[in-house]
């Protein structure tokens, strides 16, 4: 069985980028979450200590947008990977996904995005 938890689009105003600008001003940054897991007794049991609280994974999220300056999403990405696998043990995979809202590149564009994916397994053999 293939059991999945998703946050989508959590969206935050951060301090985050290359040139000193971005970091001074800020700017929005979108955060999803996938993370593979396996809730089937939560299910069963209707309980939320055999699932992933996802109030714990958004405030772990948010804590690494808003409390520390990243010169790049992809830095941050990472990060948010390795805590949440950090901790929730029962994570067998996850996906991270991070936008960044008006980005200076000299052209209108919607955003920018990154995405890492790492499992259980990678997480471990670092």
């Amino acid at each position: 069985m293939k059991n999945i938890i998703r946050i989508k689009n959590a969206v935050f105003y951060a301090y985050h980028g290359a040139f000193s600008e971005e970091q001074n001003i800020g700017g929005k940054f979108d955060v999803d979450v996938e993370i593979h897991t396996d809730f089937s007794e939560a299910a069963k049991t209707d309980s939320l200590q055999k699932t992933i609280d996802y109030e714990k994974v958004y405030q772990i999220i948010r804590s690494l947008v808003v409390k520390r300056k990243y010169y790049l999403i992809e830095s941050l990405a990472n990060d948010i990977c390795d805590t949440l696998l950090e901790n929730f043990s029962s994570i067998n995979l996850i996906n991270i996904k991070v936008r960044k809202n008006s980005v200076p590149l000299g052209g209108i564009i919607d955003f920018t995005e990154v995405e890492v994916e790492k499992s259980r397994d990678e997480f471990n053999a670092r």
